[in-house]
């Protein structure tokens, strides 16, 4: 009796060693959103989430924040960098601030279609931009989410042409570029946080804002919104972004799992906004926004590029750094 006590009471010591290490053995991210979940960012979080967690085998687990329950957009690459979560998929504007060099990708009319888009965030450029992210930003860039271009919305009148455009209160992230571009082209833009956005929509605080077809009808803003104009001065590019910190802690062999999930990510994404950014155009349609032409988009274009690029060459790298973009898209 005393050698099956004695013996049960060393399975017992055992198992209590075993069991919190295989606990343990289990790491959960914390991944956050800026946008809903069902969303251009929903969809390429979700599937990195999917890959990660099957190829980990269980050893990783991810878990997603969406639609600012993190923070605004710029916090969240703050917390990324630092360490407090460990990552984020956040509009290209909102990361910026820290890595101004990628603000070139923000000067309006540079990417004028979507193999612009694809080729600004792959091959020799994609490189790039990573790079940069690592040393001027302190985060890691996974993949690329292509939400489209973000076309104007608002409340107060049909906009076709610039002259629509004068006393327009436009909603814009904090970034120096997209603001200096509206005012560029005549209406009066509005610095805001995102998830203050509806609300101000609401309260007739501004009268409209721009984002992609997709997020206008995840965020419901049929609902505050009477019209939708087709413009086509910015493409949405969406990031998705770890702590490099979190990224060198990781072994070499999971660090490979998570660059090929991101990759994989961003592929099945770019195939999502292909196919459903014209079928949540018509569901914004269908809900009774008014769909509307832009006339003469080359007007907008050459006040864009000759009023806004050259206020900021020096922020971005220079007019050479321009120039390298302008010339690997052909343009």
């Amino acid at each position: 009796m005393k050698r099956f006590t004695i013996f049960s009471m060393m399975i017992f010591f055992v198992m209590a060693l075993i069991l919190p290490m295989s606990a343990s053995a289990e790491k959960t991210l914390k991944i956050g959103l800026g946008d809903p979940l069902d969303s251009d960012q929903g969809v390429l979080a979700l599937r990195f989430k999917e890959i990660v967690e099957k190829t980990s085998g269980g050893k990783y687990k991810v878990d997603i924040f969406p639609a600012g329950q993190l923070g605004d957009e710029q916090k969240m690459v703050k917390d990324a960098r630092r360490g407090s979560i460990d990552g984020a998929v956040v509009a290209i504007n909102n990361i910026t601030p820290f890595a101004k060099s990628v603000g070139v990708l923000t000067l309006p009319y540079l990417m004028q279609n979507f193999n612009d888009a694809v080729k600004v965030t792959t091959g020799d450029l994609g490189d790039k931009w990573r790079k940069i992210l690592i040393k001027e930003a302190g985060v890691r860039l996974m993949g690329w989410g292509y939400s489209n271009f973000r076309v104007l919305t608002n409340s107060k009148k049909p906009v076709t042409t610039l002259a629509d455009l004068k006393g327009l209160k436009i909603r814009v992230p904090k970034n120096a570029i997209m603001i200096e571009t509206w005012k560029a082209l005549g209406a009066e833009p509005i610095p805001m946080a995102w998830p203050e956005t509806f609300t101000a929509l609401q309260q007739r605080v501004v009268d409209g804002q721009d984002n992609p077809h997709v997020a206008n009808y995840a965020m419901k803003f049929y609902e505050v919104q009477k019209f939708t104009s087709e413009v086509h001065y910015l493409f949405s590019l969406q990031p998705l972004i770890f702590g490099e910190k979190f990224f060198k802690s990781l072994s070499a062999e999971d660090q490979a799992m998570f660059t090929r999930a991101g990759i994989e990510a961003q592929q099945f994404n770019l195939l999502f906004s292909v196919t459903e950014a014209e079928t949540a155009k018509q569901n914004m349609i269908s809900k009774g926004v008014k769909y509307l032409e832009i006339e003469n988009e080359e007007e907008w274009s050459k006040i864009a590029m000759d009023k806004v690029w050259p206020k900021f060459y020096d922020t971005v790298g220079g007019k050479p750094a321009v120039d390298e973009v302008v010339k690997a898209l052909g343009h």
